[in-house]
């Protein structure tokens, strides 16, 4: 479980199903076996030495993420499991990527992406949204796209200040409300 708030920008020393990532912060705090969230997915540590985290990703999580397109060099966004006593300051995110969108544009008041009838069920004006992994809360929808707004300080601290339109993005939509369509099915 994770909160979607940013700890520590990691970049990417090896990409592919063996994935290593320089984050010296997360790293030091990290055990074999514990969970961290890389660019919004749930990875579990196979290493944490030296400032860096290996992780072990199968190919299914290549495929359903942007984890498959990562290169060398690249930053990420890195948040540690949610730990008893920790703050919730963003919402529960589950690092569970329910799809990747696409950036239509970016403002300097946020950005705009494109998203699957899928996904965009799941999202209500002021609700939340986590992408690459950032807790978010949604701007306004259209039938095909979510409007978010950026404060500045998360434009400095996470991968979203860099964003351009045409990236690719991970979406994890609010847990809740698929509970909710759950069991009123």
């Amino acid at each position: 479980m994770f909160t979607g708030i940013v700890r520590e920008l990691g970049t990417v020393e090896e990409a592919g199903e063996r994935l290593r990532i320089r984050a010296p912060e997360t790293a030091a705090a990290t055990e074999v076996g514990d969970s961290v969230s890389v660019a919004g997915v749930c990875l579990t540590a196979a290493a944490a030495e030296d400032g860096v985290l290996a992780f072990d990703v199968v190919p299914e999580t290549l495929r359903r993420s942007t984890l498959g397109r990562l290169r060398e060099s690249v930053p990420v966004n890195v948040e540690p499991a949610l730990r008893a006593g920790d703050a919730l300051g963003g919402h529960f995110v589950q690092g569970h990527v329910d799809g990747v969108g696409r950036i239509r544009a970016v403002t300097d008041e946020g950005f705009e992406v494109e998203a699957s009838a899928e996904l965009l069920r799941y999202c209500v004006e002021k609700g939340s949204v986590a992408v690459e992994g950032v807790s978010l809360t949604i701007a306004a929808l259209t039938e095909d796209s979510f409007t978010v707004a950026l404060v500045p300080h998360t434009r400095e601290v996470t991968t979203l200040g860099a964003l351009v339109p045409g990236n690719d993005v991970n979406i994890e939509v609010d847990v809740l409300a698929k509970h909710v369509e759950r069991l009123l099915a």
